[in-house]
């Protein structure tokens, strides 16, 4: 059970053809987000069915693997993390939080974020000081802007919902879409929990809120105020 054995078994598990469909999806032309990113073709139960058999690996194993230009090598590095950190004591949980951040670079697609964040991050932080967040929603890299609204979704279903809606609010002006699907997303997550206090967020800033994010908050709404919401008419 080595990094190398894991390696070959996903290169065994290559198809071209998905992989095709996946640099497509991902968005990794010239310009687009996922530029230059390289796929095997797996799906995500392949990969996870793998993780669970290397699930031994240490630590130090998976950062190799997430050197690595495949994604489903990285995506495969950061589900060891992520199971590392679940079983690990409290000093491996430190070392894997701050090896991720160390590593945000590598973490470099949608995906990659929304399977790790909330699980390592997330989780290292819900008994500390959340101002590593603030500095992630701060950054000029999409990923880690990324990774600090999918973090709070540990909170979110702990029923802790104050750092979603600051980061919410501190993300409200952000230029990248991605973005606006991830915080909208939160927010309807807070609003499966809490309607009430979603809708207050929203009703205070709905009208400055990206489109997008104002349709993934109010999916889950009763038809009649999502239109309400998308014209504006509250």
């Amino acid at each position: 059970m080595t990094q190398a054995a894991l390696h070959r078994e996903l290169q065994a598990l290559a198809n071209p053809a998905q992989a095709q469909i996946q640099q497509r999806f991902f968005k990794t032309g010239p310009g687009q987000y996922g530029a230059g990113d390289r796929f095997l073709g797996l799906r995500v139960p392949q990969v996870r069915a793998l993780v669970r058999k290397y699930r031994a690996l240490d630590r130090h194993a998976a950062q190799a693997l997430l050197a690595s230009p495949w994604h489903e090598e990285r995506l495969a590095a950061l589900l060891l993390w992520v199971e590392a950190f679940r079983h690990g004591t409290r000093q491996e949980q430190q070392a894997i939080y701050r090896a991720y951040l160390r590593h945000t670079a590598r973490i470099n697609n949608w995906d990659l974020v929304d399977s790790s964040a909330e699980h390592i991050v997330g989780a290292w932080l819900y008994d500390k000081p959340r101002t590593p967040l603030y500095k992630l929603a701060a950054s000029s890299s999409l990923w880690e802007r990324r990774i600090a609204i999918i973090a709070t979704f540990h909170y979110i279903k702990r029923g802790e919902f104050a750092d979603t809606l600051a980061l919410a609010a501190q993300l409200l002006d952000d230029a990248h879409d991605l973005i606006h699907k991830a915080v909208g997303w939160m927010l309807r997550e807070v609003g499966k929990r809490d309607r009430k206090l979603m809708e207050a967020f929203l009703q205070q800033h709905y009208g400055a809120m990206p489109r997008t994010m104002l349709r993934y908050a109010i999916e889950k709404l009763p038809e009649r105020r999502r239109r309400q919401y998308l014209a504006g008419t509250l």
